[in-house]
């Protein structure tokens, strides 16, 4: 009777982020609609997903191509899936045709995944997918992403060589401490920024992903358009024991 008992709280959970969204997007101002709430089920049984699902939430993400590959085929073709991270280019041509609804790639950190995923995109047929370039905002070795300044010229390739690809805005993973979390938001605002300028884009079509359960409110006073919740609505992650 556990596991009931543990997705009735996802759901309560849910709903509590959903409330503290809207209170965070009011306290600036925002409009708490421009606010996409990504639920990270990452480790954690289909049977989470589908309560959410049933509660009406529609946009999930996952981390792992292997967990997303037995998980997305289970379950109902109009959730928005994001694939979250880093996506190694051997795996893109698997999750596009197990995952032919993904929605969108957050994060594209080099032109060779843009190109991986730009050809499997036309090899396939599908619909051009949505993809946020991926910013390592922190400097950490550990992350993946792109510099600040190398940014711009990986949105061009993205939005000028990759005709199969959509470019939807840009995408960082903090601090696991997050002392230094309003900085790297700032960081990836000022990227939008220099993008905006040098594209000709309006920084209103240019998305911020940043904020996740840690951080999310401090993320949407300072423009997150998405934020990723994993923990704070499914609870502590469940990784295998090693042997």
């Amino acid at each position: 009777m556990a596991a009931p008992a543990m997705e009735g709280i996802a759901v309560t959970a849910l709903r509590s982020v959903m409330s503290r969204v809207r209170q965070s997007a009011a306290k600036v101002g925002r409009d708490p609609g421009g606010v996409r709430v990504v639920a990270v089920s990452k480790t954690k049984p289909i049977s989470f997903i589908r309560q959410l699902y049933d509660a009406g939430h529609r946009c999930f993400g996952e981390n792992y191509v292997q967990e997303f590959l037995e998980k997305a085929p289970q379950l109902p073709e109009d959730i928005e899936w994001h694939f979250i991270g880093h996506l190694q280019t051997n795996k893109v041509k698997s999750l596009l045709t197990s995952v032919p609804h993904l929605d969108m790639v957050e994060g594209v950190d080099s032109q060779k995944l843009a190109n991986h995923l730009d050809r499997a995109v036309s090899a396939i047929g599908r619909k051009p997918l949505k993809v946020l370039v991926q910013v390592n905002t922190s400097g950490e070795t550990s992350k993946a992403g792109v510099d600040p300044p190398a940014c711009i010229e990986l949105v061009k390739h993205v939005k000028l060589g990759c005709p199969n690809l959509e470019f939807r805005g840009l995408m960082t993973i903090g601090m696991p401490d997050y002392t230094s979390t309003p900085e790297n938001f700032k960081t990836l605002s000022n990227c939008r920024g220099a993008v905006c300028k040098e594209l000709g884009i309006a920084e209103e079509q240019c998305e911020l992903s940043m904020g996740m359960s840690g951080d999310f409110e401090l993320a949407i006073e300072m423009g997150s358009t998405n934020v990723r919740i994993g923990s704070t609505i499914f609870g502590p992650r469940e990784y295998p024991k090693k042997q």
